[in-house]
């Protein structure tokens, strides 16, 4: 592991992936390839997203990702 890697930065990334596949088009596909694209993106969607969204730690060599993926509440923003 690389004494300058930043946890945050990697954050940054994955959050920066997420808005690349949201904005992403569609390839020329019809049929079953067109649907299995459009399911193949909103699970890198989510994935990225949720990545993206984490509170990033590196404690000891460690990396811990906290994720909430509780619904936001009013209070909770």
């Amino acid at each position: 592991m690389p004494d300058e890697f930043d946890p945050q930065a990697m954050v940054a990334r994955f959050r920066d992936r997420a808005a690349a596949v949201r904005d992403r088009g569609l390839p020329p596909v019809e049929g079953p390839e067109r649907r299995r694209f459009m399911e193949q993106a909103q699970t890198d969607f989510m994935d990225f997203a949720m990545v993206g969204d984490a509170e990033a730690s590196l404690d000891d060599g460690i990396l811990t990702l906290r994720i909430d993926l509780r619904p936001r509440s009013e209070d909770r923003s």
